[in-house]
């Protein structure tokens, strides 16, 4: 059987694909990969289709060894992993011989590592996806559970690539560096006056350790809107939503489809790939976007969705 076995599942590790879409009238969120840019490239280097399904691994600790010999992809946070004791680099395609095992550490910078195979693994799909929402009890490989030791991930077959590739330096992000996420006010920053929104955009905020993939919790000095609440709303991803307690939360991938919280604005796509990167305690800021730089960021979201035909 072409695939790998989980000798070790780590602290979490996800069947995630590109999402669930147009099911959020039912109350289902889209799930998907959290970092989009390491997604993309880690199927991108296998010559994959862009929805075939990979593992997000959270943290590390995770251990995998090839039931045959089989050309796998590693993108996102270097988390130290090794090739039977051989340090292997992210952001490159390699070949994992049968019985080989595939082990990593924990990663000093960044949160999420990208594991791909040629082909991609083999997943029920439940609702037009693969992704792993474990609140839901959607998707992976059984009801929403994380992958687990002995499970087997099994992979379509599809013929070795006769080439083996690496993500251009450009293009591979630095997670050491300083975060600021651009935001694209909406209509409620009106319930924000503008010494409050000075606040929110002038202070570092601090990523504390509740947020998960539902939504990044932020601890700082306190927002205080006009308002407490309003009628329950549709929620974008990379919402950013002020609770009653004033410390905004940005909402994620697997979010809620409705929320009553005001919505200062929405965080810029390609902004959330870093979003998906930090690490609790870390630190982010914030800047708004004029026109200028929402043009720009808009293209940039264009280029990155046709260079990898993203079907959204």
């Amino acid at each position: 059987m072409l695939g790998l076995v989980v000798i070790n599942s780590g602290i979490l590790s996800l069947i995630q694909d590109l999402g669930r879409y147009g099911v959020a009238q039912q109350g289902i969120t889209q799930g998907g990969a959290m970092d989009l840019h390491a997604f993309c490239w880690a199927n991108h280097l296998l010559a994959n289709d862009s929805n075939a399904a990979q593992l997000e691994l959270t943290v590390g600790l995770a251990c995998f060894e090839a039931l045959e010999d089989c050309q796998c992809a590693l993108t996102g946070a270097d988390m130290a992993a090794t090739i039977d004791g051989q340090p292997i680099s992210p952001w490159q395609s390699f070949l994992l011989h049968k019985g080989q095992r595939l082990q990593f550490g924990v990663a000093k910078y960044g949160l999420r590592t990208y594991l791909a195979i040629r082909g991609g693994f083999k997943v029920p799909v439940v609702l037009g996806s693969v992704s792993t929402v474990m609140r839901e009890h959607l998707g992976g490989l059984q009801f929403g559970q994380s992958v687990a030791k002995d499970d087997i991930l099994e992979a379509y077959a599809a013929p070795l690539l006769p080439t083996y590739s690496t993500v251009p330096c450009l293009y591979i992000p630095d997670y050491s560096t300083e975060v600021v996420l651009h935001v694209i006010e909406g209509y409620q920053a009106e319930c924000f006056s503008l010494s409050q929104k000075n606040i929110f955009y002038q202070q570092q905020y601090q990523v504390t350790p509740a947020s998960d993939r539902m939504g990044c919790h932020l601890q700082g000095t306190k927002i205080e809107g006009v308002i407490a609440g309003v009628i329950s709303q549709p929620i974008a991803i990379g919402a950013i939503q002020i609770p009653a307690n004033g410390l905004p939360i940005i909402l994620l991938n697997d979010r809620q489809t409705l929320g009553g919280y005001p919505i200062l604005g929405c965080i810029a796509r390609m902004d959330l790939c870093r979003l998906a990167q930090v690490k609790p305690n870390d630190g982010v800021q914030f800047r708004v976007m004029d026109d200028k730089s929402l043009m720009r960021y808009q293209q940039q979201w264009m280029d990155f969705s046709e260079f990898f035909s993203l079907p959204f």
